[in-house]
């Protein structure tokens, strides 16, 4: 089973995604903070990582990076997952190392297509 690491401090959010993706027949892990998250990319190994950008601790730019340059990086897609949408967003997340980048609020009817693209 596809195993997701959905890191992500607004609980409703949390919710709604990971509810979306256990529909999906994926297998769901849920991290709150950057840290607790990069500490569950490298127990977990997941195949694919949800970041929020807007995170208490350090942020989601910070938390991708090192989760690039930890031992669990096997070059697993990690995808922002932010309602930052301003000018430049897209390109700071890919330039932290996000493979993709998808804005909030999320469309609950193409989400998972979205996801699915960076798993094949």
């Amino acid at each position: 089973m596809t195993k997701v690491l959905v890191i992500e401090d607004n609980e409703r959010n949390r919710y709604l995604i990971s509810f979306l993706l256990k529909g999906a027949g994926y297998e769901v892990i849920e991290a709150i903070t950057g840290e607790e998250g990069i500490e569950t990319a490298m127990r977990e190994r997941p195949d694919l990582v949800l970041m929020d950008i807007q995170l208490p601790g350090i942020d989601g730019y910070e938390a991708t990076r090192r989760i690039r340059a930890s031992p669990a990086d096997t070059k697993v897609p990690i995808i922002a997952l932010t309602s930052n949408a301003m000018t430049g967003d897209r390109e700071r997340a890919l330039a932290a190392g996000c493979t993709g980048y998808i804005e909030k609020p999320i469309n609950t009817d193409t989400i998972i297509g979205e996801i699915q693209k960076y798993l094949r």
